[in-house]
């Protein structure tokens, strides 16, 4: 194939002179521009060695050496920037990886959706109700979700109450592992209260005290500690679709000559904005992240492989992630067109099973809805897929929550469209609620419920 000419007069407004789907339309052009301004102001919510290290790990995935979980709210919520909230998010993470480490034997990346996921795409500018049409609900970063006038007018001052809230929460996250929450040898600390008796944690405890007894074992006879199982790293993602607050915190490092994205460590564009000529993909080809790409039946070979062409020139290792969303029905004929397709570029790519988005649906009384058979189906063939083809899947990515919420259906306690209603949060996409993201990690690490009980 023939690669596209690597474009050379990148700078973090570039992306300004071009097509920009999905961003607000911001009534007051002067408070938007001071807004962004004390933004850029304030100091950075990551940092580049943090960003390179991240950078590093996915080209292992790359080459199958480690797994990459990547999961979280479908979209965050300022009100839930709180303490409890967190914790359980990391607790979820934590207990998923654990059982992926165990069933793998490999190494797990653990990317949070979190600390900037604020900020989501619509299928239309202006909803309406009852005959009344208001600019549609764009997550907290842009505006605000009740149906008036003054909540659905895009703020701009929200886009720094995102940036504080991030922030709170990084620093938060950082406390936490610092202080030994995620060391490996005690991950009773990660036991999520509301859980009581379930299978799923019956399963993970026996799992732990697999890994806890092991541990203790290697340490007796080493006379050391296992250093590298100590801590375990926790990195930030959202999708950077509001790219005036991605520039915002986009940097030149001298020292490393290279532009950095320091909202977040791992930025990724959403399938709705993954036009070649638009402003995301102008964004992105210029900043040293690790970034992803959300693919799917939408992507053809060739718009992909000039993608990769644009977003990777150089075939740097770590560099770009291929996140496939189908939907059960459609991967078995849409998957293995781009891996050929992304083969056939010479570039490597680190691939990421999405098994939630494309198998969004809604019930009889338009609740949006998944159907965890679907996930699981989606999840199963994409990694057969890849292993017929001489590939790897070397990551998942899931909407999911440490909160105890009915909003998927399915799993090992057979939720019903009946019980959504008894506690559906979500003011955006339907998540996996503890059960069924553990008995998907429980899967993924080749492991049966029933093993060793």
């Amino acid at each position: 194939m023939t690669r596209p000419v690597a474009r050379t007069d990148w700078h973090p407004a570039s992306w300004q002179s071009l097509t920009a789907t999905q961003q607000a339309n911001y009534p007051d052009a002067q408070a938007l521009d001071r807004a962004v301004a004390d933004l850029a102001r304030l100091p950075p919510l990551v940092t580049s060695w943090e960003v390179d290290a991240l950078r590093d790990l996915v080209a292992k995935a790359q080459r199958g050496e480690a797994f990459v979980l990547q999961g979280g709210d479908c979209a965050e919520s300022f009100y839930d920037c709180t303490s409890e909230s967190i914790v359980a998010k990391l607790k979820i993470l934590l207990q998923m990886s654990l059982v992926m480490l165990y069933g793998l034997k490999k190494p797990v990346v653990r990317i949070g959706r979190m600390a900037g996921q604020y900020a989501k795409p619509r299928s239309a500018d202006m909803e309406t109700r009852e005959g009344v049409t208001l600019p549609s609900f764009r997550g907290d970063l842009v505006n605000r979700n009740p149906f008036t006038a003054d909540d659905r007018l895009p703020d701009p001052q929200l886009i720094l109450r995102g940036y504080e809230r991030a922030a709170l929460t990084l620093n938060f996250v950082r406390s936490l592992i610092d202080g030994g929450f995620a060391d490996l040898h005690h991950p009773e600390n990660w036991d999520l209260g509301w859980v009581g008796h379930s299978r799923m944690a019956d399963r993970y405890h026996d799992i732990v005290n697999s890994i806890s007894g092991s541990l203790d074992f290697l340490e007796s006879i080493t006379g050391r500690p296992l250093h590298h199982t100590q801590r375990a790293d926790i990195y930030a993602s959202h999708e950077g679709l509001h790219l005036l607050y991605e520039q915002s915190q986009t940097r030149y490092l001298k020292h490393r000559q290279r532009w950095y994205n320091l909202t977040t460590h791992f930025p990724w564009i959403g399938m709705r904005t993954t036009a070649l000529d638009g402003a995301h993909v102008e964004y992105f080809r210029g900043i040293a992240n690790p970034i992803g790409v959300k693919v799917g039946g939408s992507m053809t070979a060739e718009s992909l492989q000039e993608l990769i062409g644009v977003l990777n020139p150089n075939n740097q290792p770590g560099r770009l992630t291929l996140i496939h969303r189908f939907g059960a029905a459609a991967v078995e004929e849409g998957l293995p067109v781009l891996i050929r397709a992304a083969r056939a570029t010479g570039s490597p790519v680190l691939w990421v099973c999405d098994p939630m988005h494309g198998n969004t649906e809604s019930t009889a009384d338009g609740t949006k809805t998944r159907r965890f058979d679907k996930i699981v189906a989606e999840l199963e063939a994409a990694f057969r897929i890849h292993r017929e083809m001489g590939s790897h899947l070397g990551g998942v990515h899931l909407e999911l929550t440490g909160e105890n919420v009915t909003e998927c259906t399915g799993g090992a306690r057979g939720l019903s469209d009946g019980d959504l209603a008894r506690a559906y949060k979500s003011s955006v996409d339907p998540r996996l609620n503890y059960e069924q993201a553990m008995e998907i990690a429980m899967r993924i690490a080749g492991l049966h419920l029933d093993n060793g009980r």
